[in-house]
């Protein structure tokens, strides 16, 4: 089995995706040309970058010279002469523990502010920026301007020059997105055209096994008349079907013919406090999800109670309750789709949630729990953002542990972190593989 990767910092992303420092040609021009210029020569150099910049379109991405793989990421923001910082806040590719790494840097006499990194060419990614425009100087002490910058988070939002945007949970500001050009393509992840369309439903569901009434959202396929509809069962429906759209990306897949009718049934998780309570490898919420919601839907739609034709899928604490509920539940989820799964859980952690701060030593307890009693009949699939730290390791421990047992699990690598706008393209592809006909 291979070592876990471990590391609390950057060290960790492995050498062809590590993010570097780098400036792109589009801005080592501007500051060339900008050299000694003055008033308003000056001033008409600025205009045209930005005029550049609204026909390119930020944040900028360029070649690197000798590396094709590679291009430059450039992030812009347009500043006001009381803006004092620009931060980033980029999902993976800054170090929370040096955020004045993650400062753009002011281009004097101008509105500009640049920050470039030499990225992998298939990167996709979102990010988030903060202008301090405060009064006052800047900590000079290293510790405390970490600290002031960490409290900028809370006033991050999209990025004014990007139009492409995903939602965050729970009403936070959305995220800004980007994608360079060999970005694994997502061609169901947006509508390109009008299909039929289907529909999805709130419903609130009691739950004898958790004692309360949660909230299911429910994806019904266009003219839903058939008999034995597969069915997925998939954590975070608030953010799926509420905020992705994801209901958008299903049409068009069962229009296409590459995937059939199916419903979806995917559990509200309320909040962070309830999310982390309930998904992370309990058996009530297994319970919850395999002889509540299940039997309930059965009752008022035509879907399949054939283990074979029904997925459980998730993302990060979901993609772990995922692959618990295959290894106890296998006789109701014949299929797993864990995205990210967050493999560093253990029984005994705090209850009030939380990553732990030190890495898992030796085997993850549910990757051991997999290896000594994984069920033969079960399909898994596992999806992990290279720029996801120990995570990435803890993934490939659960393959290596199942593959030379012959069980039927799969792996796939994204360049990207823990990342909606990484999930939802293999998310749908992954649903694609394992319920064609």
């Amino acid at each position: 089995m291979r070592t876990p990767l471990v590391s609390s910092d950057l060290s960790w992303v492995e050498e062809a995706v590590r993010p570097r420092p780098a400036v792109g040609a589009r801005v080592a021009r501007l500051l060339d040309d900008l050299t000694g210029v003055q008033g308003a020569r000056r001033d008409a150099i600025a205009a045209a970058f930005w005029a550049d910049v609204g026909r390119l379109g930020a944040p900028l991405v360029e070649p690197v010279e000798g590396e094709p793989g590679h291009r430059t990421l450039t992030f812009l923001y347009r500043g006001h002469r009381t803006t004092r910082h620009v931060l980033l806040f980029s999902n993976r590719l800054v170090d929370r523990a040096r955020l004045a790494d993650a400062l753009l840097h002011h281009v004097p006499g101008t509105d500009i502010w640049h920050l470039g990194l030499r990225l992998r060419a298939d990167h996709r990614g979102t990010y988030r920026m903060a202008a301090d425009i405060s009064t006052g100087a800047p900590p000079a002490d290293p510790d405390l301007l970490q600290e002031f910058l960490r409290t900028l988070q809370r006033y991050a939002g999209p990025d004014p020059l990007n139009p492409r945007t995903i939602p965050t949970r729970w009403g936070g500001p959305d995220c800004s997105v980007f994608a360079l050009p060999e970005a694994p393509g997502q061609r169901w992840a947006r509508p390109t055209r009008a299909v039929p369309r289907g529909r999805v439903e709130r419903h609130g569901v009691h739950s004898p096994a958790l004692g309360a009434t949660r909230d299911v959202w429910v994806y019904l396929p266009p003219g839903h008349g058939h008999r034995d509809l597969p069915v997925v069962v998939l954590g975070d429906g608030d953010m799926w079907l509420d905020g992705m759209g994801l209901q958008d990306s299903l049409d068009t897949l069962i229009a296409d013919g590459a995937l059939p009718p199916l419903i979806v049934l995917a559990p509200d998780s309320v909040d962070g406090p309830t999310r982390w309570r309930e998904m992370s490898a309990r058996d009530s919420y297994v319970t919850f999800l395999a002889d509540d919601v299940l039997p309930w839907a059965a009752g008022r739609w035509p879907l399949t109670t054939d283990p074979r034709r029904t997925v459980v899928a998730g993302q990060s604490l979901g993609g772990l309750t995922a692959l618990y509920a295959g290894l106890v539940r296998a006789e109701r989820f014949g299929n797993v789709l864990a995205q990210s799964p967050s493999l560093w859980w253990h029984p005994g952690l705090p209850s009030d949630g939380g990553v732990p701060q030190t890495p898992v030593v030796g085997v993850p307890w549910l990757v051991q729990r997999y290896a000594e009693e994984a069920p033969r009949d079960l399909t898994v699939h596992l999806d992990v953002g290279l720029h996801e730290g120990p995570m990435v390791g803890y993934s490939r421990a659960l393959y290596d542990a199942l593959r030379p047992a012959e069980h039927r699990i799969t792996l796939d690598e994204f360049n990207g972190g823990h990342d909606y706008a990484c999930w939802h393209g293999a998310l749908l592809d992954a649903l694609v593989r394992m319920l064609a006909s």
